[in-house]
């Protein structure tokens, strides 16, 4: 999105006062006059210019170098270029000194004018990006900036606050999507940790012989392709935190090697002999329920307990809807940014469609539908019709139709399989969801052979 950026030339003599707004007027720039330095301060308490010309011989009682230094107390950050008919060395550094930008000498040539200018721009609109930047990498890291008014992640906020600085281990449960990173970021960045290393790696992404090396690291020549040593993950966070995301996908062998981590706080690279040692601080997340996955033995309870120190539950967004407002509106005002689009609010038709629709995608799929409402939205406001999408789709909260031609027993049974599938196997939130116990809930898919 484009920023429009104000001038204002300051010169009493008004050929060259309008005629230097003109030249400026005719590049695109909005650009305001003074005919005295009085009258730019006077214009400077109403409006935040970006650019000043200010001549440096002025009647009155205020020169440009006094309306200049008037100007920066207003506004610290802004451009002063100083403009004079009589040029000399004293009053080229005299001006420098007090804070002006550039020092150009009358007559004024046009081209330089809008070289100057385009140049100063450039900068500001780097600037305001930074800031952007900076703004959002702030909302992403400090715990009190996650949106939400729910009362369970109110609750969570303040167990953050109090787990920030302990070494103890923290596991998080949560549906894809929900924002399990961010919350171990949270921790991270609210903690003593905050200036060491945050190094996060997904379980799920890497076959276990790339992810044993990508979590340990490895010797040169501990296998083809290993053409000199490398350090895993762990070494690279010690004395931070490590954020292990899908933690129930890694394999057995992985799972007792982490369970040494733990215990020992040391490990081998792959194909090593020399013992590594590292103070770190590990935060595991995963989207399925590690206790029944330890029932089944696809994971070992002992390593289970040692995650299990702090245990976080993040609701879905579907349980939350409270946030749903709050949130699309913060995309939106990022995401609109970033896209270059003049979209500045949504509709209430439009909340509404938000409001019903399920989100299985929860957090991720809610940020994803306004940026693709975004790229498609025509005005200034997005309307139902740009989230048209979501009403095809039939995840809409009252959308659901009782199926025909289907017995009891087989409508159980897809009823069954779609909750498991929702919930990503999640057995104990799959039966809160149907009303009935997990034994039940056991019995109905050996009955039915559902797959998990």
């Amino acid at each position: 999105m484009e920023t429009q950026w104000d001038i204002l030339v300051v010169d009493d003599e008004e050929v060259m006062r309008e005629s230097l707004a003109a030249w400026l007027r005719e590049d695109g720039y909005a650009v305001d006059t003074a005919s005295s330095g009085r009258e730019a301060i006077a214009k400077t308490k109403i409006k935040d210019y970006a650019i000043y010309f200010v001549d440096l011989k002025m009647p009155g009682g205020i020169d440009g170098i006094e309306t200049m230094m008037e100007i920066k107390h207003l506004h610290e950050d802004t451009s002063i270029i100083i403009i004079t008919a009589y040029a000399t060395v004293d009053t080229a550094i005299a001006a420098m000194k007090e804070g002006a930008q550039e020092y150009i000498v009358k007559p004024c040539n046009p081209e330089e004018i809008s070289l100057l200018v385009n140049r100063i721009i450039k900068v500001k609109n780097l600037q305001r990006e930074n800031t952007i930047l900076r703004k959002k990498l702030t909302q992403q890291y400090s715990f009190q900036d996650i949106i939400s008014k729910n009362s369970k992640m109110h609750d969570i906020f303040q167990l953050i606050n109090e787990i920030a600085s302990l070494r103890s281990t923290v596991l998080i449960h949560g549906e894809s999507g929900t924002g399990k990173e961010l919350i171990a970021r949270a921790i991270h960045f609210s903690g003593d940790r905050s200036q060491k290393p945050f190094v996060s790696v997904s379980c799920a992404a890497l076959a276990e012989t790339l992810l044993e090396s990508e979590l340990f690291g490895h010797e040169k020549g501990a296998f083809t392709g290993a053409s000199s040593q490398k350090k895993g993950k762990f070494e690279l966070a010690d004395e931070g935190t490590i954020f292990l995301d899908e933690i129930g996908d890694i394999s057995t062998k992985l799972q007792m090697d982490l369970l040494r981590v733990l215990q020992e706080k040391s490990f081998y690279r792959v194909g090593g002999s020399e013992e590594v040692h590292v103070d770190v601080r590990v935060i595991a997340a995963t989207n399925v329920n590690l206790e029944d996955a330890v029932r089944e033995g696809q994971f070992r309870d002992d390593l289970f307990y040692r995650l299990n120190v702090i245990n976080i539950i993040l609701p879905p967004l579907r349980e939350r809807r409270e946030d749903i407002p709050l949130l699309a509106k913060n995309f939106i005002e990022r995401l609109s940014h970033e896209l270059s689009k003049n979209v500045a609010d949504i509709s209430e038709n439009a909340l509404k469609i938000l409001l019903d629709y399920d989100w299985p995608g929860n957090v991720r799929e809610l940020e994803n539908a306004v940026e693709r409402a975004i790229v498609t939205c025509k005005g200034r406001i997005l309307t139902e019709e740009d989230f048209s999408f979501l009403c095809h789709n039939g995840k809409r909260k009252n959308g659901w139709h009782a199926p025909t031609n289907m017995t009891l027993a087989e409508a159980e049974k897809e009823i069954i399989a779609a909750t498991i599938h929702r919930t990503n196997g999640n057995i104990k939130e799959a039966a809160i969801i149907l009303g009935i116990d997990r034994s039940t809930l056991y019995d109905r898919i050996k009955r039915y052979g559902i797959e998990r």
